[in-house]
């Protein structure tokens, strides 16, 4: 299986957060989160691990960016408009503010999604200036995590790495919903040039 060979892209000296690298936190909305409306199974697990790659990439002055799903009130993907969810991360509502526990500087920057009643998005490239932003602060190399795998996870990751970002994904700053979708979905953004490590392998 392409997952077992994860460790075979690292370096013995572990992946560097250069001076060309942001941080990027998918949808670690409350929706998402157990007891939420759309939760992922043991969602929080990820929030910690997550915060420690918050303060380092604070601490070295580098970028992280949020992405959070947007929704208005009648989306495209919602169950009363034909789409297979339910109503979920409404704007200005309390489910889709980010998780209580989740660092969040306020120098972080927050990109919004899915925010058109007529079009979905599960990327946080998709409708939004998240390349531009990328772009104009010069970064190269992008540490992601977030929820879920199967869905805003995979898809930020593919478009990011179609755009020419090194991606590298951390294992314990990710969850998704389904072990065999997950497995899927991690088997895809290797393929096409994701590197998994985990926070240890991780110069911080």
């Amino acid at each position: 299986m392409l997952i077992i060979n994860f460790a075979l892209e690292v370096s013995p000296l572990g992946i560097a957060v250069t001076r060309s690298s942001a941080l990027i936190i998918v949808d670690v909305q409350r929706d998402f989160m157990p007891g939420g409306v759309l939760p992922v199974p043991s969602g929080y697990t990820i929030i910690k691990p997550i915060n420690t790659l918050v303060v380092s990439f604070k601490d070295k002055g580098l970028p992280i960016i949020l992405t959070r799903d947007w929704h208005p009130t009648n989306h495209i993907s919602f169950e009363s408009r034909g789409g297979p969810w339910p109503p979920h991360c409404i704007k200005n509502t309390k489910g889709a503010q980010f998780h209580p526990d989740l660092e969040v500087p306020k120098e972080a920057i927050i990109v919004s999604k899915a925010t058109e009643e007529d079009m979905e998005a599960y990327s946080g490239f998709q409708g939004t200036s998240l390349d531009a932003i990328l772009r104009e602060k010069k970064i190269k190399r992008l540490f992601v995590g977030g929820v879920a795998i199967e869905y805003c996870i995979k898809a930020t990751v593919l478009d990011a790495l179609k755009l020419g970002y090194e991606v590298i994904v951390v294992k314990e700053a990710i969850k998704g919903i389904d072990k065999g979708e997950e497995r899927k979905a991690e088997e895809e953004m290797l393929d096409r040039g994701a590197i998994f490590v985990s926070l240890g392998e991780i110069k911080l």
